[in-house]
């Protein structure tokens, strides 16, 4: 077996071609390291995002429900969004945890659930998880004028039998689920 040093592409150029601030898309010239150019490479720089898997005290986990336009249908995921202009991850994942849930929360409170990048070849977007334990719902709710959210909250170990089963889909919320499962497998009956 031959193995091929992994090497960076080089870009030679790169050009914002995004026909909405809602979808930026870029279109790069990228030398590979075999010499090989590709004129035409593209791929949509979305920007990073943030989950919060919240626990009430009771260990049941928040969760969301509401139509996703992109694939048409109405999807239950872990509450998140895109990170805030300005803010930094924490301070973005406070922020949409009160504007999606009505659950206010610190910093000191969010615990890392490391990040994810679901597709790494054609995005350039991570999203980064973060766990709270003992969340209230001590704020309102302030969705977005595109977002209409039912909140819905089920016991730890029915939340993971969801995944399971198919119901909850959406690849990060599956992701930061099956983590926390491992990380606390007691909390999810395991």
């Amino acid at each position: 077996m031959v193995r091929q040093k992994i090497e960076r592409w080089s870009v030679l150029e790169q050009e914002d071609i995004s026909p909405s601030p809602w979808f930026p898309l870029t279109r790069e010239t990228v030398k590979l390291p075999g010499g090989q150019i590709l004129n035409d490479y593209y791929f949509a720089p979305l920007g990073d995002v943030v989950q919060v898997l919240a626990l009430t005290p009771q260990h049941e986990v928040i969760l969301v429900k509401q139509y996703k336009h992109g694939l048409g249908d109405i999807l239950l995921e872990l509450p998140g969004g895109m990170q805030q202009p300005g803010k930094g991850l924490i301070d973005s994942a406070i922020a949409e945890m009160e504007e999606e849930t009505g659950v206010k929360t610190t910093a000191d409170k969010l615990i890392s659930l490391g990040r994810i990048a679901i597709n790494p070849t054609k995005l350039k977007q991570v999203t980064y998880g973060y766990l709270l334990f003992d969340a209230e719902f001590n704020s309102t709710q302030k969705p977005d004028p595109s977002e209409v959210i039912e909140l819905i909250t089920l016991p730890a170990p029915q939340v993971l039998q969801m995944v399971k089963d198919g119901e909850i889909w959406t690849t990060d919320s599956v992701c930061f689920i099956l983590k926390a499962s491992i990380m606390y497998p007691h909390i999810f009956a395991l």
